[in-house]
């Protein structure tokens, strides 16, 4: 049986079409079985020639890789830069994303690196690798080219890039920015502005950017924009969470990294400098090549603008420098409008709204011989949502009446604030009233204390004259004995104890 004898051209195009598929055959047998995964590292051979590079890969699954602490430094082999590549994956209709960062390491001669157990903090989370040992041996020859090439050249190689030749990047211009905004340019003393730090991404931009230690750089970055003379409510962002938003017709994808009210204590201006955020931003091959690197990583300092907030004094009041800033309202609660004096009733005296609850204080009490009010028990809640701080501040009082009659609670309890939608003083009233009934107390207890005399008054009305001990001759001998006996006792039960 004759066989087709395929030219030579043809037989290396079949062998090559054979090796490619079975390439890809164990790309996406590989890219499979890893989406599985949430976040590993992944380490190189087991075995390296010495002009052969040794890798480390962080893998993440699902999930936007954000953070991640730097590569361990391992003796006897050298760092040589760092590349990362990214899917996205559509199957039955779900979709799946993977992000991977390779630091590449160079041998510096032959024989065995250990490589010792390491963890490395990715997004937050702790991963962990238990190191191994990696084999350097001598330097590999490269591959000469065939010298069979009847195209002139080989497309397989153009089509995965050729190994000699060096990859060129470039940087891509980006469309993004640093800023810090506030709701308010300008505030009373007391009253709330709200200033959020936020990166904001064109979604035109081109250029791949990533955030960089954040965690660390925002506490340096803190430090500097935090002013004195402030309370501050922070508004504590624990998850770095895209948002698009509009600006000017544009739509950008914002990420808020921090954000906080705070409100002026004094009449000082609220200054905000100019603080940088570095950022990964990586330059892109410019030619692309399927084995080769995609993109290189880099860094680029984005800067806020530097912000005033002018702070005015509040108008002339008697109790300018103690009442509260913000925007309140009353929620009473009364639990028995009518009583007998004597007994004693509950009431609730809740102040809601926006601005500093923390800075609240007790409200105004009349106090006079008909109603004895006791100190009351407070409890605060404090919310913070949007660019505002809001909540309630209640206070609980037990009150108890001493003079039959009926009784205005406005008169007992009121609450002066600033309003800062109107822009002037107002006052919070109590609208309950109460019915007392029974015998009047107040009478009672002044003959109580007038016939047991008041301590103040008695006092005055004892001599000042100084009496002599001499009467009483007996009572300094008795002392004198118990004093003895006390010590005594207490040398006994030292002696005993040694």
């Amino acid at each position: 049986m004759n066989r087709l004898k395929l030219p030579l051209t043809t037989e290396i195009m079949m062998i090559r079409l054979r090796e490619l598929s079975l390439f890809f055959l164990i790309f996406f047998f590989s890219a499979f079985t890893l989406q599985a995964q949430d976040i590993s590292i992944e380490l190189g051979p087991d075995n390296i020639a010495l002009n052969q590079a040794f890798t480390i890969t962080i893998n993440v699954q699902g999930e936007t890789l954000k953070s991640y602490d730097k590569f361990p430094d391992i003796p006897g082999l050298v760092k040589r830069g760092t590349s990362s590549s990214s899917s996205t994956n559509i199957f039955n209709g779900q979709v799946s994303r993977s992000q991977s960062i390779t630091q590449t390491y160079v041998a510096e001669k032959e024989g065995v690196v250990n490589i010792a157990p390491f963890n490395i903090t990715v997004n937050g989370k702790q991963v962990s690798s238990p190191g191994k040992q990696v084999k350097v041996g001598p330097a590999q020859q490269r591959q000469q080219q065939r010298r069979y090439d009847p195209f002139g050249s080989d497309p397989f190689e153009d089509f995965f890039g050729r190994r000699d030749e060096p990859t060129e990047f470039i940087d891509l211009k980006d469309d993004a920015f640093l800023a810090l905004t506030t709701d308010k340019d300008e505030v009373y003393v007391g009253e709330g502005v709200n200033a959020t730090l936020a990166f904001y991404i064109s979604e035109k931009n081109r250029a791949p950017l990533q955030f960089h230690d954040l965690t660390n750089q925002l506490t340096d970055i803190l430090k500097e924009i935090r002013p004195k003379n402030v309370w501050e409510e922070n508004f504590n962002i624990e998850n770095i969470s895209p948002e698009s938003v509009n600006i000017n017709g544009e739509r950008f994808t914002v990420y808020k990294v921090f954000q906080a009210s705070f409100f002026p204590l004094n009449a000082d201006d609220i200054e905000f400098p100019s603080v940088g955020l570095k950022m990964i931003k990586y330059q892109v091959a410019k030619r692309s090549s399927f084995f080769g690197q995609s993109r290189k990583e880099g860094f680029k300092t984005f800067y806020t603008k530097a912000k005033k907030i002018k702070v005015k004094q509040l108008p002339p009041h008697p109790l300018k420098d103690q009442v509260a800033v913000g925007n309140y309202s009353l929620e009473e609660n009364l639990n028995n409008p009518n009583v007998k004096t004597g007994e004693s009733f509950q009431y609730q005296f809740q102040i809601k709204g926006v601005g500093n609850i923390a800075y609240i204080n007790e409200p105004n009490i009349k106090t006079d011989s008909d109603l004895e009010i006791y100190p009351p028990n407070s409890q605060e809640r404090i919310v913070r949502s949007g660019t505002t701080v809001k909540g309630t501040k209640t206070f609980s009082y037990y009150v108890s009446p001493k003079e039959p009659g009926a009784y205005n609670l406005g008169d007992y309890f009121n609450f002066v604030f600033f309003n800062t939608q109107k822009n002037r003083y107002d006052t919070l009233k109590s609208d309950y009233k109460i019915n007392v009934v029974g015998e009047s107390l107040k009478n009672q207890a002044l003959g109580s204390s007038m016939s047991q005399g008041l301590f103040y008054e008695r006092f005055e009305g004892e001599s000042n004259e100084l009496v002599s001990l001499s009467k009483n001759q007996w009572l300094q001998p008795l002392v004198n004995i118990i004093i003895v006996l006390a010590l005594g006792l207490t040398l006994f039960i030292l002696i005993k104890k040694s």
